[in-house]
């Protein structure tokens, strides 16, 4: 691939998403300018969004959220120019993306929505996977700088279409987790061993890349943040927003909401979002070996992440792997609790999904 390395490339927002893809970017030869709203040592760190965009012709926006989002876009324009890309990359409602374009092409500038899939491992690679809308001039003007930091390239149409597309896939992702998670409370419950039902999951038409790299996470406790809690609460409200307008019943959809929405109020926002399944999981499990091959593909938030990016946000894939190669099970030592400590243990998960239940006024 070559990459346009004569132009300068603007980064606005150093979360999780945004500091990996500086990197990723300079390592190909960009020279690359960055700024965030709190400072940091990093290299050509810029004293102003004015000044990063004197200075860069492509300016890549790693924000948290709409807000957000729409403050940059106007802090940003009174220096855009005819020879300005502006890529914005935050998960936001289509309103907001919308209402972003807008203030860039009153400069003369091009504008390009550019959600992303995949959260710091992929950013880091350069393999995030891009949903992308904006006129055709605008796409091909910013493809090459893309192309730098991603795996694919989908367009899906006009500007505010690819944050409806992403917003989409990520309900999925939030499901997939909370459904995990109540899964694994059913077989912990019943005193199964839970590497059994990751080992029935691999075989299942169900397995997925989220289900592959959050299983084992959730078993050993690893809520590292990939994607956060309050990232992906975000996303699941911006859907909850758009079903409501258009009178949709998202169920599913609603109570993964309210559950990312129990951590937050616990405290737990900028875990990842699969720490869902620390209401459930009572005991710690013991040391497992976790699946190789994976690449953590969401969010968001993004975005400042959100992300991440987002979030960082967040669809996650598996790298093919041989098929005769064998995969590791999951290990753990046996439980050996006695029947009356299981039974506290159940009692004292059931007494806080209650007490959490009536906090939340849904008791």
């Amino acid at each position: 691939m070559s990459y346009p390395t004569h132009k300068n490339i603007g980064v606005i927002g150093l979360g999780i998403i945004g500091r990996a893809i500086a990197a990723n970017l300079r390592r190909k030869g960009f020279p690359v300018y960055v700024w965030n709203r709190s400072p940091r040592p990093v290299p050509n760190f810029v004293g102003s969004l004015g000044e990063l965009a004197g200075i860069c012709d492509y300016i890549q926006i790693f924000v948290s959220d709409d807000e957000a989002l729409l403050q940059t876009v106007e802090q940003l324009s009174g220096k855009l120019t005819p020879r300005h890309v502006v890529l914005a990359h935050s998960t936001v409602a289509p309103d907001s993306m919308r209402a972003a374009a807008e203030v860039v092409e009153r400069r003369g500038a091009r504008f390009v929505e550019a959600s992303f899939t995949g959260s710091k491992p992929a950013a880091e690679k350069g393999e995030l996977v891009y949903y992308v809308g904006g006129t055709e001039a605008a796409l091909r003007e910013a493809r090459p700088i893309l192309e730098a930091s991603s795996k694919a390239i989908i367009e899906i149409g006009t500007v505010g279409q690819a944050s409806a597309i992403k917003i989409a896939t990520n309900m999925i992702t939030a499901a997939s987790a909370q459904a995990a998670a109540e899964a694994l409370a059913l077989v912990q419950a019943l005193g199964l061993p839970l590497e059994k039902f990751v080992e029935a999951m691999r075989a299942n038409a169900s397995y997925s890349g989220t289900l592959a790299l959050k299983l084992p996470k959730m078993l050993d406790r690893d809520f590292e943040p990939q994607f956060s809690v309050k990232h992906m609460l975000k996303d699941m409200q911006i859907a909850s927003q758009i079903a409501l307008s258009h009178y949709l019943d998202l169920g599913v959809t609603a109570a993964a909401r309210d559950q990312l929405l129990e951590q937050m109020q616990w405290g737990h926002g900028d875990d990842d979002y699969s720490s869902v399944a620390r209401k459930y999981l009572h005991e710690p499990a013991a040391a497992f070996c976790e699946e190789p091959s994976t690449v953590d593909q969401d969010e968001q938030t993004a975005a400042g992440q959100s992300t991440t990016g987002s979030a960082e946000s967040e669809t996650q894939s598996v790298e093919p792997q041989d098929a005769g190669s064998q995969q590791p099970l999951l290990g753990f030592a046996a439980a050996a609790s006695g029947a009356a400590n299981e039974t506290t243990g159940l009692r004292r998960g059931f007494l806080k999904q209650l007490l959490s239940r009536f906090s939340s006024g849904q008791g």
